[in-house]
């Protein structure tokens, strides 16, 4: 089952509720006025519209998360390597390194990665 598509603006409500968890949708309400600015019914309906895609529960008016930050952001980071760079994670690399000097903590971070994916091939 592929993570359900997170708009920025649901983002930032769930960084809200991945932060508090579980929490009521009372207190929700009030943490997102007072971080988002945000309405008591734009709050409901943001609860809404990620409970119908599966993002969130909402039960017993407490609310809690289905999907994580990690799959969330997984799921973007993929999204935008395949739309903007033809699936290209190479592509995406070179672009977003464009020039810029890595420092050595930097490239053995990378090269960890590198070699951890040759392993477990």
């Amino acid at each position: 089952m592929s993570t359900p598509k997170i708009n920025h603006s649901e983002f930032r409500f769930c960084e809200i509720l991945w932060a508090n968890e579980p929490i009521s949708s009372i207190e929700l309400v009030k943490l997102c006025k007072e971080q988002l600015e945000w309405s008591k019914s734009t709050t409901y309906t943001i609860i809404k519209r990620l409970s119908d895609r599966g993002v969130v529960k909402f039960e017993d008016k407490t609310v809690t998360s289905l999907v994580s930050k990690e799959e969330a952001c997984k799921a973007e980071s993929i999204a935008v390597v395949d739309r903007n760079f033809a699936g290209s994670l190479p592509g995406f690399v070179a672009t977003f390194v464009g020039g810029r000097q890595l420092s050595e903590e930097e490239l053995d971070e990378l090269q960890a990665i590198i070699d951890e994916c040759r392993k477990d091939k």
